[in-house]
């Protein structure tokens, strides 16, 4: 049974969430409700538990004040938000678990789930690496969650990331990972980061091209001498994307 903490200044989101997770979330119990991070830090160091849900802004506090107070952290965290795109990308970018308010039933669930497979597996980690995200825009590293548990990538480092089901295989010029979401999410997390989709099947770092070859949606050839076709759908924008202005 999963012990929880829910840290929100508003009683009636403390409230809901409770009952949300009783109702309809098996395997976990909701230890504490907590107000603010004085009321937060007294609990998590008598009841140790396994995850705490942790609304960002607390009146004239943060959740990130709880993390810094904290001299060890020894749970998950799933934030729970009402924050802009950009900074729900830095969620993505670190692997960090977070709930849109009104949260969703099935988004709860699921971020349970995670919490059950993966306890413990470097959380502080990624919470330096969210806070740099939203303190400085800083996204030069992505969070890969792997079979094995979380890999920390430069992104300048990935040359191609190639679909596998509902899996994604990531490569750099050392390495290659099985990462447990879609090529889908990837494209949306990259696209601002000079990376292309140039097939269904593949999803490009155009700095690692070393050359295009013509031909129905042509081919390109990766620094790591790989060829990947270029779907015929693609083509068109592909070649606008690298300033091609030859003929077809």
């Amino acid at each position: 049974m999963l012990r929880a903490i829910i840290v929100d200044d508003e009683a009636k989101a403390r409230e809901n969430l409770a009952i949300l997770l009783h109702d309809f979330v098996k395997g976990i119990e909701v230890v504490a409700l907590c107000q603010n991070i004085s009321e937060a830090v007294k609990a998590v160091e008598l009841h140790s538990p396994d995850v705490v849900f942790l609304d960002i802004q607390l009146q004239r506090e943060t959740g990130f004040d709880l993390l810094t107070t904290l001299k060890e952290i020894n749970f998950e965290v799933i934030f729970t938000t009402a924050y802009t795109e950009y900074a729900i990308k830095a969620f993505k970018f670190s692997a960090i678990d977070y709930l849109l308010k009104p949260i969703d039933i099935e988004e709860l669930k699921k971020a349970v789930a995670k919490v059950e497979k993966r306890s413990g597996q470097n959380m502080t980690n990624r919470l330096t690496q969210l806070v740099e995200h939203l303190k400085q825009g800083s996204d030069s590293r992505i969070a890969l969650p792997t079979m094995e548990g979380l890999v920390f990538v430069n992104i300048h480092d990935i040359l191609y990331c190639e679909a596998s089901s509902n899996y994604t295989q990531i490569f750099t010029a050392q390495e290659k990972y099985l990462v447990s979401k879609t090529l889908k999410e990837y494209d949306e997390l990259l696209s601002d980061h000079n990376f292309f989709r140039i097939h269904n099947s593949y999803l490009i770092n155009i700095n690692s091209i070393k050359k295009y070859v013509k031909g129905d949606g042509g081919y390109v050839v990766l620094n790591n001498n790989i060829s990947l076709d270029v779907s015929k759908r693609k083509k068109e924008a592909f070649l606008s994307r690298i300033g091609f202005r030859g003929s077809n």
